[in-house]
Order: C-alpha cells, then structure tokens, then sequence
C-alpha cells in the first residue's frame, strides 16, 4: 500500500492529504472555508512561491495574504507588471522605468522622444486601462526556460535592460511571467491573476507618478501620499550621477566589475561622498558664522552609516576652521527603572522618553553659554546614569556633534532657539536597479548591512538579525522617518558598488540560517536578490569608505 501524500499546513495546523501534482491554489480551494486569509502566495518550507506551484512531495505550507510582508511583495511586484501592461498596450515603444519607494508609493517615469506629452490626463488614461486589466482578471502564468532562450524572448519585446542584466549572471534556467501580451521577470513571485489587485492608485508625482498600492493600515484603501521634497531631491541627485557615470541598473554594474573601469567607479563614487561632506561642512561654517549652527543633530535609520558620517563630517568642518565636539546621545538615558516599556514589556531603549530630555537641554544651553558643563556617563551592566569627572566646555570656533535616532525630532531639543541647530538626515537611498520595473529596496541594503556589522562585531547571527529587523522597523516607522523631511541636509549614504562587495560576506551569512526557522525565508529571499550581482573584491575599497563601517578594515576606531 502506497503512503498517503501529505503536507502540513501551518494556516490550519494539521496535515492536509493531497495528490501528486497539486497546486497549491487547488489546495487552497479545499481549505478555504478554515483559512480565513485570501491568499497572493505561500510559504513552502519557508520559501515563498507562487500559487502554482506544484506540491509533489511532503511540505510545510503557509498560505499569505497582504497581512504578510511577502504577500505584500507580491501584490506590489504583480500591480508592476499590470502597470507594464497599459502602458504597452496605449503606448506602445514607451519604456516604463520604476525608480525607487518614496512616499508610500513607488516613483516612475516613462522615457520616450515625446515624454512631454505624458501628462496629468495620460496618466489618468493608463490607470483607467490598469483597472480594465483588473477587472478582466487575467492570469499571471509562470515559466521557466533556458536563460538563453529567455534573453532572445526579452529582446524580442525590447526589453534590453533584462538582456543586459541575465547576460551577466551564471543561472542556466530563468523565470518569467507572461500576462496576455507581455512577459516580464521578477525575483519573487506574483499572485495568481489580475483580479486579486482592486486597490490600488496612480497619480502624478514630480516630472513623472506614484504607484500606490493598499494602505499599511487599511488594506481596502490605497496609500495616502505624503510630500517628501528633501528626499525626493536626495534620491533624484544621485539618479542624475548614475546617468552621467553610466551606471544605473545591475546588468551595467556588473558589465563594470567584468572589464576595466571598476577602479575608477570606486573611487568617483566615494569622491562623491567626499563632495557631498564638504558641502554639509561648508553649510554648518556658514550659519556658525551668522551666529546660528552651535549644534549640529545626526539622525537616521540603522546601518544608515551615521556613525561614520559623523567622523568624515568632523574631519571636513576642521577643514573649515570649527572644531566638532561629540556628545553621546546614549550617556542621557534615564536609569533603568524609569525607561519606557515596549508593548511586549520589554525595555524601550528607541523610545525617545528613554531618553533625560530635560537635562540634556539644560546641559546643551549651558554649553552654548560657554559654561563648564559636568558629562553624564551611561552604565549599560548598572543601567544607572553616572558622573565620572569628564567634563566639556565650548571655546571658540568650537561646536557640538550630536549623533542618534531622534536627531530630527523637535521634542528633543525643543529649550534649544532653532537657529542654533543644524539637522543632518543619513540614509543609505538605493537608486541602482535590478532593471526596469525591479528596484533595489532601500530597506534590503540596510538590512544587508547590519547583517554583516551584527555577525562582525556583536557576535550575532544572520538569523538573530533577521528576526530583530521587524521591530527595528516599528521603531523607525515612529520615532525616524515622520521627522526626516525636518532635515537642514539629507546625506545619501549608498554606494552604486556596495552590493557587489557586500555580496562574499552576506552570501556566508544567510546560507548559514537554517530552514526549519522563520527568518530562513527572508535568507532565500536575499540569496535570490544578490544573486544577480557579480562579486566584488574589498581590496579596492579605501578605508575612509562609509562602507568599511559594515565590512571591517575602517581607517576609523568606532
């Protein structure tokens, strides 16, 4: 007697008899009176796939929906391609190129000899066409083939920025999508069809529009847009040095770390860097001139770089005669058992009522006064708030250095006049794509950051990290990016070449977590992703490089 196929289904916490050759949205269709999720894709052994996969043998089995971050994924990937597919079907030969997330959207722009006639009205026509595409609930059919015959397939449609990037990867087999009339290739899966993608919006956004999918907190809704000029700007910056270094996708990144000109991208992009400081320092010697600019506030989100940021800003102010005096923001935690609960009870270290705010004032306009101020020393084994003798006074052409998550928030330093403070935001704002309509997350470059900082220097693994990541998120959902737009200056800390030599060391990393844990299916996930990037060697990267914080060898103590 033949043993019965099962799989188990986490959704329902049992076993689940099937047949060979299922797929899972068959499955589906026999559970859906116990799963009360409607399902955009699943988690099969903890690696998302989409719901035509075919089950064959015993697996474990979570179905998805837009209340996951990897049903979410795949809503926004599928509404792309939807987005692909009306502005071929209106406009055909206009190339469609999805830059970056930006105010709880994604930013794209149509390129094309008359892009000028793309106004307010045509983008109302293309949304009107995606929502026809919508109702008429087309499937969404994966393939795969030889990446051979996948690269004659893109040329064929014109579409040579996926030409370029499986030409300079190693897969034998590649995946795609054909929607009707078009295929197109992502590195996560897509829904099952058209008519799971009601919600959603498109409206004009800058010189081009905003693709909004369904609301974090009302997913019958899409996204309400929020003006975010400073980073907008911050991003378009370095989209307008990709253009002119020509380097703006994967595919040509790689083409670049193949030949002879890597050495000379390295070391544009990091006098970029050097540019970019100066002219932040010039700004600060500026306004400390006028009377204005005693302390200067470096906030952003983790594995931003801010730490180095401070340092490489410290050296260029004393290039302009103002010496940097560094407060830890740290030292100003309240005793232990006075700081704030999270609501799973434990300590909240993020919060900014962690924080003593008002001596850290009153200590911050005595030093401006010019007065001999007596420095707090934070104990992390006591968690007791200590005075050891250090002590700081302001001389001339002297300033303060403050670096921490609330930098941008006005309740911080809210006793200190305005026209003291100068704000700096960092953040590492991603603007190399994959391809086209494939961005590079902002939030996965961090990410692989602190994976590698975590494993070096805090013993952690990519596991530990992985799992932390979320509630890292909440903390910068509420406490950073709601003040991010009350920057003085936004520093771009990504690097167009880091991902290729963070790849050696992450790869490491995330092969190590093991697949009977949660946090493995973000692993593959990334695997997949760095997948697609050629490895580059760390010996070209100096050790002044932002970089050099996450992968070791800095030139900086930290």
């Amino acid at each position: 007697m033949i043993d019965e196929l099962k799989i188990y289904c986490k959704n329902t916490e049992d076993y689940i008899t099937v047949d060979g050759g299922e797929s899972l949205i068959n499955i589906f269709g026999t559970l859906k009176a116990r799963i009360p999720v409607e399902p955009l894709c699943a988690l099969v052994n903890n690696k998302s796939e989409d719901l035509s996969y075919r089950v064959y043998g015993p697996k474990h089995v979570e179905f998805v929906g837009l209340e996951n971050v990897f049903g979410r994924r795949a809503y926004v990937r599928s509404l792309c391609m939807v987005l692909y597919k009306a502005i071929t079907d209106l406009y055909p030969g206009v190339r469609l190129r999805i830059e970056h997330s930006i105010s709880g959207g994604y930013y794209c722009v149509l390129k094309h000899d008359d892009s000028q006639s793309f106004t307010a009205r045509v983008i109302k026509e293309i949304k009107k066409r995606m929502m026809q595409i919508v109702e008429q609930d087309i499937p969404f059919q994966r393939r795969e083939r030889l990446t051979k015959d996948v690269i004659e397939i893109f040329k064929q449609q014109g579409l040579d920025d996926k030409v370029r990037l499986l030409s300079t990867t190693q897969d034998l087999y590649t995946v795609y999508y054909k929607l009707d009339n078009i295929i197109d290739s992502f590195y996560g899966p897509l829904v099952p069809a058209t008519g799971l993608l009601k919600v959603f919006d498109l409206i004009p956004y800058e010189k081009g529009m905003l693709l909004l999918p369904p609301s974090m907190t009302d997913a019958t809704v899409p996204a309400t847009p929020v003006k975010m000029p400073k980073m907008f700007k911050a991003f378009t910056d370095h989209i307008a040095f990709n253009d002119i270094i020509g380097v703006d996708d994967v595919g040509k990144l790689n083409m670049a770390v193949k030949g002879k000109g890597v050495s000379l991208l390295i070391n544009v992009a990091e006098a970029l860097h050097s540019k970019m400081f100066d002219a932040i320092a010039a700004e600060i010697a500026k306004r400390y001139h006028k009377g204005g600019a005693r302390i200067v506030l470096i906030a952003g989100p983790s594995s931003s770089g801010k730490t180095t940021s401070s340092k490489r800003l410290a050296i260029q102010l004393v290039t302009h005669y103002i010496m940097p005096k560094v407060i830890e923001l740290d030292n100003y935690f309240v005793n232990r058992d006075s700081t704030p609960r999270d609501a799973t009870g434990d300590y909240d270290y993020e919060s900014l009522y962690a924080l003593d705010i008002k001596q850290f004032n009153q200590d911050l306009n005595d030093l401006i006064a010019g007065k001999e101020v007596k420095m707090p020393t934070y104990n992390f084994t006591t968690g007791m708030r200590e005075y050891r003798g250090n002590t700081l006074q302001l001389k001339e052409n002297e300033i303060l250095l403050i670096e921490g998550i609330h930098g941008l928030n006005p309740e911080l330093t809210k006793q200190i006049p305005e026209g003291l403070k100068f704000r700096l935001y960092v953040s590492a704002l991603t603007t190399l794509s994959i391809d086209d309509h494939n961005w590079v997350p902002t939030t996965d470059n961090r990410l692989l950051r602190r994976i590698i900082r975590d494993a070096k220097y805090r013993g952690s693994t990519a596991q530990d990290t992985i799992a932390r990541w979320a509630s890292v998120r909440r903390g910068e959902n509420k406490w950073i990016f709601p003040y991010q737009e009350n920057a003085d200056a936004t520093f771009n800390s990504s690097l167009i070449f880091e991902l290729a030599v963070m790849k050696t060391q992450a790869v490491q990393l995330l092969r190590q977590v093991p697949s009977n844990v949660p946090q493995y299916a973000e692993a593959s996930r990334l695997l997949r992703f760095l997948n697609y990037f050629e490895p580059l060697a760390e010996t070209d990267i100096p050790g002044t490089s932002l970089l050099r914080e996450f992968l070791g060898g800095s030139s900086f103590k930290y």
